[in-house]
């Protein structure tokens, strides 16, 4: 059998309106594999069934003492132990081919979803709930769709086996094919507490998960203030609710497993006694006997899949429940309110336009946005990239109320526009109505806290770009010479050559400033058509900070960048610096001249307290967007 190459070159369109109806999906998109694991476990039970018919062929033969019917038994013995090898050898392959196929099918769901989405993301899910569901519930999910198959072999074997044992005994067969289906079936009442508790238990472990990842994550802060014994009383609590969840729901479970132990001993003590009855009064033959008794015997291997297919489906429903709510979100959830934008070839040009707040980035120039929230300047520079808002759902209920919680509840109404703003224009094109490739490769944004991936220096600056800024001049221009030096001197192994050098997960092994620096140097190879920077120098000094600034606008010149900042000495190197503020553009104008003819602009750069802006704000300083850009 050949393993499927993997990852799908198109992992399909999800039934995403249900758990049950993604489990349903995916199994359908199985369905080959599904078919041969279902054959080859058919083989291994039907070998497994014909084994008490042989072995009482051969007790036959030894009561009646005949050799050949003997040496014919023990042919067909040893040929069914042949037939059990391969199949189950082969139904354990194509089991765990469907297990691993699955989890890579979701799994490869789950990040084209992540990259349509990007950061908006997170704001609408919880991060732990989307690593949750790419780990341990892909894990469960693959689970389910690996035991179907087995459990419909086990099903089909049961039935087959049931008719045999009636055709040959029927005196003893009838009672099996009787005893059999409420063997099945005695635990269906018992797997709904079951499915609640176990319910209960997962989602007290992703409380104490969560609230352990946060204590760790605020550890400084925690001994700083003293509050570890706070924090840590609060966990103990949380897993001592885990682990009596856990115990109420082991104890469910060994409830079922118990039921089916006893019920097919109650099964096969019945057999034997009333066999027993009708061998000694000549009715049936000894060999017979041993038959329908061994049969019933390794009906107990296929009625274990029954248990296991309840199980499996009590954990992966919530599993994919989870998925399907990370797999719903699009990229946007309200009409863009702006006319269907023509198709366009590759990524458009033109102006950065954003319709919801008037703010304007001219193409080809450098644009700094002051605002005084760094909340909604980052807020804002995701709409700039494309990135959809964090969006309720309808019902308030779903993953953006459980991922902010109270938060959400609370949201203003100035928020709720925002989240129902059009699209974003470049060029006069709707990012949200361009394809995903064309609108990440339009707009690049980077946000204040940049992620770097483990790897070698030069493999961190192998993305995706133009070809036009090479890796030496974007290290260069982000003033990138400390950091070589640095990794240079860590290069023993690679002949002090800092490209090849390897950077740690996140970069823990660099400074926050060289961190930045090396993220802004990724987003300058990249070369988009427009570049956003959320507080791009917030982590180096002020004589870095000003090479910083004027690397970029050398490095970017005729393309459109916007940084946002507050720093004079960056506004001072923008071509255009515009004010934002409660979601509206209030001013436009040069660094310099809004400094004298702002109090609010100035406010914010030179950190003045809000009785100071009071006390300078000229009456009748206010107007329209477009008297403002009148005085600019």
């Amino acid at each position: 059998m050949h393993i499927r190459d993997l990852p799908y070159p198109d992992p399909g369109d999800p039934d995403v309106r249900s758990g049950p109806r993604f489990l349903l999906w995916l199994g359908r998109n199985q369905l080959r594999g599904q078919l041969a694991s279902m054959s080859w476990g058919l083989l291994h039970q039907c070998s497994l069934a014909g084994l008490p018919p042989a072995v009482g062929l051969a007790v036959q033969a030894v009561v009646d003492r005949s050799g050949s019917r003997l040496a014919w038994a023990g042919g067909l013995i040893a040929a069914l132990g042949v037939l059990m090898a391969v199949g189950d050898t082969m139904l354990h392959r194509t089991a765990i081919t469907n297990w691993i196929t699955a989890a890579a099918r979701v799994q490869q769901l789950l990040a084209r979803k992540t990259a349509e989405l990007g950061s908006a993301l997170t704001r609408r899910v919880a991060a732990g709930e989307v690593v949750a569901v790419s780990t341990g519930d892909v894990e469960k999910i693959g689970w389910f769709v690996e035991a179907l198959s087995r459990f419909a072999a086990s099903a089909a074997a049961l039935v087959l086996i049931c008719v045999g044992l009636v055709l040959y005994l029927p005196s003893l067969g009838v009672l099996v094919a009787v005893s059999v289906p409420l063997l099945a079936l005695a635990v269906l009442p018992l797997l709904p507490r079951a499915t609640r508790r176990a319910d209960l238990q997962r989602e007290k472990a992703g409380k104490a998960t969560e609230l352990a990842s946060d204590t760790v994550a605020g550890l400084r802060v925690l001994r700083g203030i003293g509050g570890e014994e706070l924090f840590l009383g609060r966990y103990r609590r949380a897993s001592q609710e885990v682990r009596e969840a856990a115990v109420r729901s082991a104890r469910m479970w060994s409830l079922i497993s118990a039921i089916q132990v006893l019920l097919p001993g109650v099964l096969l003590i019945s057999l034997v006694v009333y066999g027993a009855a009708l061998a000694r009064d000549g009715r049936i033959e000894v060999g017979q006997l041993v038959t329908v008794y061994s049969a019933a015997t390794l009906l107990l291997f296929p009625l274990r899949h029954f248990e296991e297919i309840a199980m499996a489906y009590s954990f992966s429903r919530p599993s994919a429940q989870r998925a399907v709510r990370v797999l719903s979100l699009r990229r946007t959830t309200e009409p863009s309110g702006v006319d269907a934008a023509p198709a366009v070839d590759g990524a458009p040009t033109g102006d950065l336009y954003d319709p919801a707040t008037g703010l304007m980035a001219p193409a080809g120039l450098f644009t700094a946005v002051v605002c005084g929230d760094p909340d909604e300047a980052g807020r804002l520079a995701e709409r700039l990239g494309g990135h959809a808002q964090a969006d309720t759902d309808p019902d308030g209920d779903g993953p953006a109320a459980a991922a902010t919680g109270g938060a959400a509840a609370g949201s203003t109404d100035r928020e709720t526009a925002a989240r129902r703003a059009p699209s974003v224009l470049l060029g006069g094109v709707p990012l949200d109505e361009l394809p995903l490739d064309a609108a990440r490769t339009a707009v690049l944004v980077q946000d204040k806290d940049p992620v770097l991936l483990s790897g070698t220096l030069r493999e961190l600056l192998d993305v995706p770009s133009s070809g036009r800024v090479t890796a030496e001049d974007a290290l260069t221009a982000a003033q990138c010479a400390d950091v070589l030096d640095s990794l240079a001197q860590a290069s023993v192994a690679t002949d002090g050559d800092p490209m090849t050098t390897r950077i740690t997960e996140r970069g823990r092994s660099l400074s926050g400033g060289q961190r930045q620096r090396l993220a802004l140097a990724r987003s300058l190879v990249a070369d988009p058509e427009a570049l956003v920077l959320d507080e791009p120098t917030s982590a180096v000094d002020s004589h870095t900070e000003a090479r910083v600034a004027a690397g970029i606008k050398a490095l970017r010149q005729g393309r459109t960048t916007v940084a946002f900042a507050s720093s004079p000495l960056l506004l001072d190197l923008a071509d255009r610096v515009v004010l934002v503020r409660r979601g509206t553009v209030v001013a436009v104008g040069g660094h310099r001249e809004l400094l004298h003819t702002d109090p609010h602009y100035r406010a914010v750069v030179t950190r003045e307290t809000d009785d100071e802006i009071e006390a300078l704000t000229p009456r009748g300083a206010t107007g329209t967007i477009e008297e403002i850009e009148e005085r600019a």
